[in-house]
């Protein structure tokens, strides 16, 4: 069997990593995802001056805050559907909780 090389990085301008970063963040990928398209490229992000959560600025979700938000939006439509859910209800309370620690946590305005 054929040894696995090393994939070589590709060496491209700041610029460049940064056009290529908020590029894939338009496609919807998270900065998690974004680190690991670029890895496959062959481009580490620790070679340029900026981090990925940098470079999208505004637009960077933390992963943590993204998951619980999601995961109350579906409680929140189960809910919904199922009124006498005593469960759900209590499950909603908890996550809403937890989601307003972690954005006072991160600093983010509560909405």
């Amino acid at each position: 069997m054929p040894k696995k090389t090393k994939t070589e990085n590709k060496k491209i301008t700041q610029e460049e990593y940064e056009k290529k970063v908020i590029e894939l963040a338009d496609k919807g990928l998270t900065a998690e995802k974004i680190g690991e398209t670029l890895k496959k490229d062959g481009i580490h992000s620790k070679e340029y001056n900026k981090k990925i959560s940098q470079i999208l600025g505004k637009k960077y979700i933390n992963p943590d805050l993204k998951n619980v938000e999601e995961k109350l939006k579906k409680i929140e439509e189960h809910i919904k559907k199922n009124k006498q859910d005593k469960r759900a209800i209590r499950e909603k309370d908890r996550v809403f909780a937890q989601l307003s620690k972690s954005k006072k946590y991160f600093k983010i305005s509560l909405k």
